[in-house]
């Protein structure tokens, strides 16, 4: 089961039903033709996650993990319990605390989904505990109680922005599984918009991240003014949308944050028009350190995405990857990499598995300086990734900078 397939999160419906959602309008049925080549390419997800899922299990495995992840959200809480918040729009801003266990034989770069709520911890992602937070204030204080419990230097945060068709349970789940693969030492927080977790969604989903703007800026604001060392952003398809408005916005607004507090910016599978990219990058300007976009020319969920737009490139598949590399990105082309599913869309989750040292390593492999590049000396671990193309988890992965 893979309920985080993105476009395709909703096949599991038969697709007729899926298909009547849409209406027969000219517009719709151009959509649906190409929602419909996405769905009928994949497996069926199963069961989602959408209510009960969050319910605390009694006992955890002593090998176990956990990882406690801070929300801040867009959307309405849900009085269903172990659901905490649904796919409806909601101001203003939300906070949540989840303490999530990862099971004892995990498999890096998937989540084992529960197949029934609240989970088996024996073998299944499940939660420990779940609360609100009540107002900016409560998760400020969340933020630094986790902040404190790492020592001096190692007091960093990780925000992550999901995608399209994302249920809250999803976003939460993907999260952990990502902060358990990469080791990521920081305190990892959740921003998630109201997606409905529909796959005929997709303009309700491309409303709600746009709505979102404001609310992530308020985010970033409040994660740069609190005892964060560095914050690393990561943000995944049509999450990338939202993040790159966030930035932009708080860099127009001449009120600007803390900024060498910022680490390092990867977006994953970019769901933004390539155009609107350009314009985005050209009134942020070029970044002093570079945004490293995960792309992938085989991502069919994207290749959706582009039909729908009219053909337009979406970043995420663009072949254009010097242009760009001349914006100021370091592009990471995963196309040779084997996905965790048939739409290419979730590669990011399993280039985790390989990532406890990515920062250290991307810096040192665009900077110019440093180590020897050669790709016998550094192996095939990602740090041989500066020495592009190597094999990366069994396939060629290709690096390019601007030149």
């Amino acid at each position: 089961m893979n309920p985080l397939c993105d476009l395709t999160a909703g096949a599991r419906r038969p697709i007729s039903r899926v298909l009547r959602a849409w209406g027969r309008d000219g517009v719709r049925t151009t959509l649906r033709c190409a929602l419909a080549a996405i769905a009928l390419s994949t497996a069926a997800c199963g069961t989602r996650p959408e209510s009960g899922f969050l319910t605390p299990v009694a006992s955890v495995d002593p090998g176990a993990s956990a990882h406690t992840l801070l929300v801040a959200t867009t959307r309405s809480r849900d009085e269903r319990p172990g659901t905490l918040f649904n796919g409806e729009r909601a101001a203003p801003l939300d906070f949540a605390r989840v303490e999530v266990v990862v099971p004892p034989r995990h498999a890096p770069g998937e989540v084992e989904w529960p197949s029934a709520a609240p989970g088996d911890p024996r073998t299944e992602f499940t939660v420990r505990s779940a609360s609100y937070l009540n107002e900016e204030k409560a998760f400020v204080t969340a933020l630094n109680a986790q902040l404190a419990l790492r020592p001096p230097g190692k007091r960093n945060v990780l925000l992550f922005i999901h995608g399209y068709n994302t249920l809250f349970a999803e976003g939460v789940y993907r999260f952990a599984q990502v902060v358990h693969d990469a080791k990521a030492p920081g305190v990892p927080v959740l921003f998630t918009w109201a997606s409905r977790g529909k796959l005929g969604q997709y303009v309700y989903d491309t409303n709600s991240a746009t709505t979102a703007r404001d609310d992530l800026e308020r985010t970033i604001r409040l994660v740069f003014a609190s005892n964060a060392e560095q914050v690393n952003i990561l943000a995944h398809s049509m999450g990338n949308w939202v993040t790159v408005e966030a930035l932009r916005q708080i860099k127009i607004s001449g009120r600007i944050p803390p900024m060498e507090k910022l680490g390092t910016v990867y977006l994953a599978a970019p769901d933004i028009d390539v155009d609107v990219f350009k314009s985005q990058m050209r009134r942020f300007g070029k970044p002093q350190k570079p945004f490293f976009i995960i792309l992938s020319r085989d991502d069919k969920a994207l290749g959706a995405s582009r039909f729908i737009a009219g053909g337009e490139s979406r970043v995420g598949d663009d072949a254009n990857e010097a242009e760009l590399a001349a914006l100021g990105a370091v592009v990471v082309d995963l196309t040779d990499l084997k996905s965790g599913d048939s739409t290419g869309h979730d590669k990011f989750a399993k280039l985790a598995q390989v990532a406890p040292e990515m920062h250290l390593v991307l810096q040192r492999g665009v900077g110019g300086a440093g180590p020897a590049r050669s790709q016998a000396a550094l192996g095939t671990s990602l740090g041989a990734i500066v020495s592009l193309p190597v094999t990366l988890l069994g396939a060629p992965v290709r690096l390019i900078t601007e030149r």
